[in-house]
C-alpha cells in the first residue's frame, strides 16, 4: 500500500503542538517516544501518522491490531489494551511491544510462543478496581520474574480517571527504579501519559506517551 507523501496539515499542527509541550517541559525531545493510538481511527489517519514520522502506532485489541499490521506492516505496532490469556497465541510475536503484560503467568504464556517478544509490565498505580495491572507492591518481584522469561523493556501505567495524575505517575517512576535494582536491567521504557494528562507524565519522567485524541482530534 502506498502511503501519503505528507501528513495532513491538521495532524501536523497537532503533532507540532505536542512537541512544543515536550520542549516546554524541559525534557530532551530525543528521550520521548510518541505512540499514536489509532483505535477507532480510519486507515487514512494511520497513514497520516506515519507520514508525519511517527513510526510507533498502537491498538487496544488484538484483532484490530492484527488487521492494522496486515494493512500497514511498515509501522511499529504496539498492543496497549488488556491481553486476555486466550489471545496470547494470536498476539505473541506479532507486535513490536506488548505494553499490557500484568502477570508472570501471562509472560510465561507469551514466552512459550515467542520468547523474543518484548513487553512492559502494566502496574495499577491508580488503585482503581476497574484497571488492569499488578499492584505496586508486587511490581519489583514481578519484573524480576518476567525478565527471566521474555525481554522486559520497562513499565506502563495509567493515571486515575478523577483526580490529579502526578502522584500515580511519580509512583510508577519510583517503581521503575526499584525494578531496575531488582532485575539489574536498564528498563528504558516508562510508558505513561495520554492525551488528557501527558504534560504531568512528562514532569514525572515518562519516556513514552500514548496519544490519540490530542493527535487525531
Amino acid at each position: 500500500m502506498e502511503l501519503a507523501s505528507r501528513p495532513s496539515s491538521r495532524f501536523a499542527e497537532r503533532l507540532a503542538a505536542v512537541r512544543a509541550t515536550i520542549a516546554e517541559s524541559g525534557r530532551d525531545p530525543a528521550e520521548i517516544s510518541i505512540v499514536a493510538v489509532t483505535k477507532t481511527r480510519p486507515l487514512a489517519d494511520c497513514e497520516a501518522a506515519l507520514a508525519a514520522g511517527l513510526e510507533m502506532l498502537a491498538e487496544n485489541r488484538v484483532a484490530e491490531g492484527l488487521e492494522r499490521i496486515a494493512q500497514l506492516p511498515v509501522a511499529r505496532w504496539h498492543l496497549i489494551g488488556h491481553l486476555q490469556s486466550n489471545k496470547v497465541r494470536l498476539a505473541a510475536g506479532r507486535f513490536e511491544l506488548i505494553q499490557s503484560v500484568d502477570s508472570v503467568r501471562l509472560a510465561g504464556m507469551i514466552a512459550e510462543r515467542a520468547p523474543q517478544q518484548s513487553v512492559l509490565l502494566q502496574v495499577n498505580v491508580s488503585g482503581e478496581a476497574g484497571k488492569h495491572g499488578c499492584t505496586p507492591a508486587e511490581a519489583a518481584a514481578t519484573c524480576r520474574a518476567i525478565a527471566a522469561l521474555v525481554p522486559l523493556q520497562g513499565l506502563m501505567g495509567m493515571a486515575p480517571l478523577v483526580g490529579a495524575p502526578a502522584p500515580a505517575f511519580e509512583l510508577l517512576a519510583r517503581l521503575r527504579l526499584d525494578a531496575q535494582d531488582a532485575t539489574g536491567l536498564p528498563l528504558p521504557v516508562l510508558s505513561m501519559g495520554m492525551s488528557g494528562d501527558y504534560p504531568a507524565a512528562l514532569g514525572a519522567g515518562s519516556t513514552m506517551l500514548r496519544l490519540g485524541r490530542v493527535l487525531f482530534g
